[in-house]
């Protein structure tokens, strides 16, 4: 037997190992509580580097040898629970796998996950595996009652992360979190439970089949009702306001990893909804005027925000526009060009929140009025915005602008008044996007600094936080925030908090940089490999025949 043979009749295998490794560890960790937090760092940081390898495993297994189905616990379709790992479902937990990880490394260098500054060890990181999972599991749901558990968890383990530390502000935020997402998911259930009522399954490569064949107005009322369901998840507007008023709230690295990825998880299933459950053209319409108010109004919010966690927020908002403007043309080309941006947007969006937590350390504030000089006193982490933020403007040749004209050109070709009219749009959208990371740029990094954040030459600054750094002496002309921004510990005029920015920090954020850059340069490969994802969908027939075995 090859080595060949041998990968394609075991890589069936590996498809359950995303959602089961991080529940298990997670259980480990929980075990243990508080005790040996080397090694519960160890267990965390091994797991999502496994997830990750399955995650590429299964990327190279679903282009060579097809979707690949596995039925949880040898029952059949429809009883059975089924997980599908396709070519879109596969790059998508990769690329999750990759996110997580390299913001838990960059929480650990914050002490977010080795001291109680937000939480203790025995919280933090069973609930951010578990997060991990609930990703996992709505990307390899092939059952629409499965997609709704993934939901559920990610609810779980969001609210429990979005409220760490308890205050006031994280408190609020959540709450409105919970009872947005829990309205989402009564609607979802309701849907789940019509459609079953009408077709007699849930298995979505039998609904693929039994949809079709509904009246024409039942079937549309059931499609507008999961995309409802999924455009709250996905927050596009009318249904975003609640995120940017919860994201910026939580500390950075949960803001880093919700914004990447949860909003993902809902275009995802607005994704599957369109191709396979409900092909054809009916809502394409509507999701092209709601792609055209998320791009225009989500970019305006951004332009009039001088915060730059919240600056973000509404950039994400705005952003998803683009992806529903592919997924909405209904085209090999624009779906191509919606899948090949999530996994540039996902990236490029996570990487800059990491960076507003390192701007946050070094000059005491996100506030755009109270930063400045940035880029005189910090140069390397001027490079480390720069680079990101140039890619989400879409300047070329990066990703975001290689994206952005994947999805120009499909429009161009779909030659409707509609669609003309959203590549427009998608132009003025990235020109503003431009103007607003040009304002960040401006403030922070290039204007002088102001004098009350100027410390005095040579004043010695001891890190009080984290053990992965040291101390450091400033010149002159070096700005330092207040201490009391950079700590939960009273500032004192003998101590002051370090702005040293731990090297784990560092590390990881510089590795997500280079993933951007890594998205440009192998641009063609990845955009190859989108456009056979994106026949793969519109086909539909691979994923059913995985998953019904050709019957």
């Amino acid at each position: 037997m090859t080595v060949g043979s041998l990968f394609a009749d075991s890589l069936h295998l590996l498809v359950p190992l995303p959602v089961i490794l991080p529940l298990f560890a997670a259980g480990v960790k929980l075990a243990l509580g508080g005790r040996r937090p080397k090694l519960q760092q160890a267990v965390s940081l091994t797991t999502l580097t496994v997830v990750l390898i399955v995650g590429a495993l299964l990327m190279v297994g679903s282009q060579q040898y097809g979707p690949q189905a596995v039925q949880i616990g040898g029952w059949g379709t429809p009883i059975g629970i089924t997980v599908v790992a396709d070519q879109l479902a596969a790059l998508m937990v990769t690329v999750s796998a990759a996110i997580t990880l390299a913001v838990l490394i960059y929480s650990i260098g914050q002490g977010m996950a080795g001291k109680a500054e937000v939480a203790p060890l025995s919280v933090y990181q069973p609930t951010y595996l578990i997060l991990a999972a609930g990703i996992s599991n709505t990307f390899l749901a092939g059952d629409l009652f499965n997609l709704y558990v993934g939901f559920e968890i990610l609810l779980t383990a969001s609210y429990v992360l979005l409220t760490l530390g308890g205050t006031q502000s994280r408190m609020r935020a959540g709450a409105i979190y919970v009872v947005v997402s829990l309205v989402s998911s009564v609607l979802f259930l309701i849907a789940i439970a019509l459609i079953f009522a009408a077709t007699g399954t849930v298995n979505m490569a039998q609904l693929g089949e039994r949809l079709p064949e509904l009246s024409d107005d039942l079937r549309v009322t059931l499609q507008i009702m999961l995309l409802v369901a999924f455009a709250i998840k996905a927050a596009v507007i009318p249904l975003a306001a609640w995120l940017p008023d919860s994201y910026p709230t939580a500390p950075v690295p949960v803001t880093a990893v919700f914004a990447g990825l949860l909003t993902k998880v809902g275009v995802y299933s607005i994704i599957r909804m369109q191709t396979l459950l409900f092909p054809g053209p009916e809502l394409n319409t509507p999701l092209m005027w709601v792609a055209l108010t998320t791009m225009i109004l989500g970019i305006l919010g951004a332009v009039a925000q001088t915060d730059i966690k919240r600056l973000l927020s509404f950039t994400l908002v705005s952003h998803i526009g683009y992806m529903i403007f592919g997924v909405a043309l209904g085209s090999v080309l624009g779906m191509t060009g919606a899948v090949f941006y999530i996994v540039h947007h996902i990236t490029v969006q996570t990487v800059l929140f990491l960076i507003t937590g390192l701007i946050e350390r070094r000059g005491g504030s996100t506030s755009l009025y109270e930063l400045g000089g940035l880029g005189r006193i910090a140069p390397f982490l001027a490079v480390l915005f720069f680079i990101p933020a140039m890619n989400l403007g879409g300047i070329p040749p990066l990703s975001g602008f290689l994206g952005k004209v994947g999805l120009v050109q499909a429009g161009v070709e779909a030659g409707t008044p509609l669609a003309y009219t959203l590549v427009g749009a998608s132009v003025l959208t990235s020109l503003l996007t431009l103007y607003v990371i040009a304002r960040v740029w401006n403030y922070a990094f290039w204007r002088t600094p102001s004098e009350g954040m100027v410390a005095e030459p040579g004043t010695v600054l001891e890190d009080t936080e984290d053990d992965d750094s040291s101390t450091a002496a400033l010149g002159p002309g070096e700005a330092v925030g207040p201490a009391s921004r950079l700590s939960d510990t009273t500032a004192t005029a003998s101590v002051v908090t370090s702005v040293v920015l731990p090297k784990s920090m560092v590390g990881a954020t510089v590795g997500l940089v280079a993933f951007t850059i890594a998205l440009t340069v192998f641009a063609g490969p990845l955009i190859g490999y989108a456009s056979e994802t994106a026949e793969e969908l519109i086909t539909r027939t691979p994923y059913i025949d995985a998953v019904l075995g050709g019957e």
